[in-house]
């Protein structure tokens, strides 16, 4: 994992860095988590960690098994079908607003976000990742709807693990095109094509993870 620095209230500076840890991928869908382990990695005490993997529990990234301790948790076939469907919604929604909504500043924003992305290294699976996943969180922010924001930020912890758990984001060709026609639209202020090239880029995907997930043992 990335260095660790110590905050000032210790048990939320531990729950933030392994909260990122597992939305960037650091700590892989499966892998388990030791107490012990991880309070001697991060300098701590047990208790925070403790603490930090209680949080992380609740908030549906990790997994408490009996007799088996705890693990990031891993999303099935069923669940990332229900969760793309939701995905494909909200996406929609989140750029038909955007293009309706946006600012200057929020322009600006999307193309630095989409710049980035598109210069991610091609080897660089967890940069290239995170990168996507900030770029759909700009589409968000510039939508300007709060009640939309909470239920984004809800639902990308889900798509982190889906995404990280089957690696298949350079699996279609068409990704950074279809990229370019969200963004397009959003600054076109095109409402409705915001909302078809957000559905769109969800519809290409979905059928992927499943078919991924299917052959997962």
């Amino acid at each position: 994992m990335t260095p660790f620095e110590r905050p000032t209230l210790v048990r939320d500076g531990v729950y933030g860095h392994l909260r990122r840890a597992v939305l960037d991928g650091e700590i892989a869908p499966g892998e388990r988590l030791g107490e012990v382990e991880l309070g001697e990695r991060l300098g701590v005490s047990r208790t925070p960690v403790r603490e930090a993997i209680m949080r992380l529990t609740q908030d549906g990234l990790l997994v408490a098994e009996a007799n088996k301790g705890v693990r990031v948790r891993t999303v099935s076939a069923a669940e990332a079908q229900g969760t793309y469907v939701v995905r494909e919604e909200l996406d929609g929604l989140a750029a038909a607003l955007a293009a309706q909504a946006h600012t200057e500043a929020d322009a600006g924003a999307l193309r630095g976000a989409l710049d980035a992305l598109n210069a991610a290294p091609g080897g660089d699976y967890r940069e290239q990742t995170r990168l996507d996943l900030a770029f759909h969180r700009e589409v968000t922010l510039a939508a300007h709807n709060t009640a939309l924001a909470e239920l984004a930020r809800w639902l990308s912890l889900r798509v982190a693990l889906i995404k990280h758990q089957t690696r298949i984001y350079n699996a279609h060709p068409d990704t950074a095109a279809q990229h370019g026609a969200i963004l397009s639209a959003v600054l076109a202020r095109d409402a409705d094509a915001a909302r078809e090239a957000a559905r769109t880029h969800v519809r290409t995907f979905a059928p992927l993870v499943m078919q991924n997930l299917g052959e997962t043992p």
